[in-house]
């Protein structure tokens, strides 16, 4: 299993934990999925003082590793402050770092995002850039100090899938040895099971279960379908052909 900052996770499947019609439903997801890690928002959480405990008394009683994030930020000084908070209020330095500049696509601001990484890095967190599968991107990231790459699928929200084949194939080739996760834009399982055979080490889902009319069935197929494209990467695809070659050998065939 890959290690993301020196921790070996139960499952290459992260699960959001955002838009679920009730609490019980998010568990139930959740546990269905077997997810590796949750993440949470420090807004949710901080949002009404009540609402927030409950919320977090859920989250903690699931026993599953939890990746805050910064989603909603638009600056460095508000990803800063609140990957900060979120240190205070989840107990950990694994933050997901989100810096949004563009609202309609929800688009990383690649360069907004070097230097808040760099900061948190030199402030001691372990960090998760959601970025897009830009080349010199990643490798400032790297730079930076970021041990984990976040490239995204598609826009957040939108479940199209993975929209640059190329790009992310790129990315992977290009940084064999670093631990990514593809994040954003995955709307079915095949999906998944699609970046998974890309060679990707983990996949982190939100909408597309909290908004499928069964949560829990949905968060155990996505489990499935992450586990067999990793089977799948391991085995070691064919590779693609423009010309078609017959399976049955044509050799001592009868000449009529």
């Amino acid at each position: 299993m890959t290690l993301f900052y020196g921790t070996e996770l139960s499952s290459r499947l992260m699960l959001g934990t955002a838009q679920y019609p009730s609490p019980e439903i998010l568990a139930d997801a959740v546990r269905r999925a077997g997810a590796g890690v949750v993440t949470v928002s420090l807004r949710r959480e901080a949002a009404g003082a009540r609402a927030g405990q409950a919320f977090w008394e859920l989250i903690r009683g699931l026993d599953v590793p939890v990746l805050p994030n910064t989603a909603g930020c638009h600056t460095v000084r508000e990803a800063v402050t609140t990957a900060q908070m979120a240190r205070e209020v989840f107990g950990t330095d694994w933050i997901k770092l989100e810096v949004i500049g563009e609202s309609d696509t929800l688009q990383p601001d690649m360069f907004a995002l070097v230097e808040a990484a760099r900061i948190l890095v030199e402030d001691g967190f372990n960090v998760f850039p959601y970025m897009t599968e830009d080349l010199v991107g990643a490798e400032r990231l790297l730079r930076a100090g970021c041990e984990v790459l976040m490239p995204w699928g598609a826009p957040i929200g939108s479940g199209k899938g993975l929209n640059n084949l190329f790009g992310l194939r790129a990315l992977r080739a290009h940084f064999p040895d670093v631990p990514m996760v593809v994040d954003a834009g995955i709307g079915v399982p095949s999906h998944a099971a699609q970046a998974m055979e890309l060679g990707y080490d983990a996949v982190l889902i939100n909408t597309a279960v909290a908004k499928a009319g069964n949560p829990a069935e949905m968060a155990r197929a996505f489990a499935m379908a992450v586990e067999a494209g990793r089977m799948a990467y391991i085995a070691d695809p064919m590779e693609e052909r423009d010309m078609a070659v017959p399976s049955t050998p044509v050799i001592g065939q009868a000449v009529l």
